[in-house]
């Protein structure tokens, strides 16, 4: 099926939904409820803001560090999810993310949608993955589409992973996890595992490319409410469709501008009241605070 034609049917599906599921998005109600015996973010701030990219394509991976350096003028630090085996990721780039104090991780192997088609896959495939989290040093992993199975990622040596969302019925696999606070993933043996943080603020692909949005009051609204429960905002963008060459629209891409516009009004509005922090060092304080 052409793009085109696969944008516009999903564009139909998504405006049904929109008005279907408005009463749970951009806000469930009830994904504001902070687990037990929570210990708060560091230094009594109000919440946590967690920065991250999926990067889909090599056009996406060839944007990544003009979209660092922007983070890093403005003061903000993310992580850049990569895809192993489906365009060439160089090492050079990851080495500069990490010296500059941002973050890097696993997206997947090679994103072409059959890495949960089948337990025996899976594990096959998460052998694989093992092998690219040890070599890249990072304990971090996303899985394309935001499809998910935790138990399945059991068998993944990582420590975070960002595979899942409070609320987003637009997405294959749409069963929300229904918090927006980052949680326990028990390993086989009931004491391992991984901390599951779920994106909280909709993906920049939804808000601009499918829904057609032309600013960022989806953002400013959910992340208000975000702030107000003592949550954690964790936003998932894509340099893929981020249009670097000009402020316009094209069937793919979106001006970047409206992400930059977003870190200026974290920056403004919520001085001081928030954790900036990448994904790992929010798995190792909830490790540290909660075991």
């Amino acid at each position: 099926m052409p793009r085109r034609l696969q944008i516009a049917l999903r564009r139909v599906v998504v405006n049904y939904k929109r008005k279907k599921y408005s009463h749970i998005w951009p806000i469930d109600p009830s994904a504001g409820n902070p687990p037990e015996n929570w210990p708060g973010w560091p230094e009594n701030k109000k919440f946590a803001l967690v920065l991250s990219h999926d990067v889909d394509t090599q056009r996406g991976h060839d944007h990544c560090l003009q979209l660092m350096h922007i983070e890093k003028e403005l003061g903000f630090r993310s992580s850049f999810n990569f895809v192993p085996e489906r365009y060439t990721v160089s090492e050079k780039v990851r080495a500069e993310i990490v010296n500059n104090g941002f973050g890097v991780g696993v997206h997947g192997l090679k994103h072409d949608g059959k890495l949960f088609s089948s337990k025996k896959l899976f594990n096959k495939r998460a052998e694989q993955i093992n092998l690219y989290l040890k070599q890249w040093g990072t304990k971090g992993f996303t899985s394309p589409s935001a499809h998910h199975n935790l138990r399945w990622m059991r068998a993944l040596d990582i420590e975070f992973d960002t595979s899942t969302f409070d609320t987003d019925p637009f997405e294959p696999q749409p069963d929300g996890v229904a918090t927006i606070f980052p949680f326990r993933v028990n390993g086989k043996s009931n004491t391992n595992g991984f901390l599951e943080m779920p994106y909280t603020l909709p993906q920049d692909f939804t808000l601009f490319i499918i829904m057609r949005e032309l600013g960022i009051d989806v953002w400013e609204k959910k992340l208000a409410w975000i702030a107000e429960k003592g949550g954690m905002a964790l936003l998932n963008t894509h340099a893929d469709y981020m249009n670097f060459e000009g402020n316009t629209h094209s069937l793919e891409t979106y001006p970047y501008e409206y992400y930059e516009r977003f870190l200026r009004h974290v920056k403004n509005r919520y001085a001081g009241q928030y954790w900036g922090a990448l994904a790992g060092e929010v798995a190792r304080y909830i490790h540290q605070k909660m075991g």
